[in-house]
């Protein structure tokens, strides 16, 4: 049975949340604000989260990160806010989907099952390339046996360049795969992300070969 967390101050959308997800066969809690869900989070075992932005105390951005902090356990943004900027920010944190009030509790229900399928059939499995050192479980990555601190969707981006290895992925693919969800506007996101992998892989950082007029790939150069 999939065990989810529903944090929002609004009792309402906790209770429809809640009896969707009875009706869906989930296990469901509450909490009204941040600082009460990650005391929940402390307490118990999640298989995903349905986390709002806006609540009093402790808002779900930060609340997120302190979770993501404790367990790496699915997150799904809950939000009336549709800034770009907003949307941003949730999968910079880690976060596994976003998604806008007025909501369809059904298509919420949807989502959850696909965030915790995507969640349980991810690879566990760890890389070494050289001196570089990915453990996928673990979310950990390390240069020459010493441990690099990447944010959670640097992370993200690596595995899914290193899964991958050889293939020149668009950036539309690693928008759509990495940051899960369609986005048509520039691709800075991508490229501001790239800059950064490669200088935290240091010395490594030419395993990430960029395609002219494509995107990226990652490709170990053999002697």
């Amino acid at each position: 049975m999939i065990k989810i967390l529903v944090v929002d101050d609004e009792a309402k959308i906790r209770a429809v949340v809640k009896e969707y997800a009875k009706v869906s066969g989930f296990e469901c809690d509450e909490a009204a604000d941040g600082l009460e869900a990650i005391e929940c989070i402390k307490a118990n075992d999640y298989d995903v989260v349905i986390m709002d932005v806006m609540m009093p105390n402790l808002d779900g951005f930060s609340a997120s990160k302190e979770i993501k902090a404790i367990k790496d356990v699915p997150i799904i943004m809950l939000s009336a806010r549709t800034d770009e900027f907003d949307k941003l920010l949730g999968f910079d944190l880690g976060i596994d989907d976003y998604v806008t009030k007025p909501f369809s509790p059904k298509e919420l229900m949807a989502r959850i099952k696909v965030v915790h399928e995507r969640r349980k059939t991810k690879v566990h499995t760890k890389y070494s390339f050289s001196g570089l050192d990915i453990d996928v479980t673990g979310r950990t990555v390390s240069i020459d046996d010493v441990r690099v601190n990447l944010t959670p969707k640097e992370f993200d981006l690596l595995v899914f360049l290193v899964i991958h290895e050889n293939q020149a992925l668009s950036r539309d693919i690693l928008l759509d795969k990495v940051w899960n969800y369609n986005y048509y506007g520039d691709y800075r996101t991508v490229d501001t992300h790239i800059k950064m992998l490669r200088q935290n892989l240091g010395p490594y950082r030419d395993y990430i070969k960029t395609v002219r007029g494509t995107g990226y790939k990652f490709e170990v150069n053999v002697q």
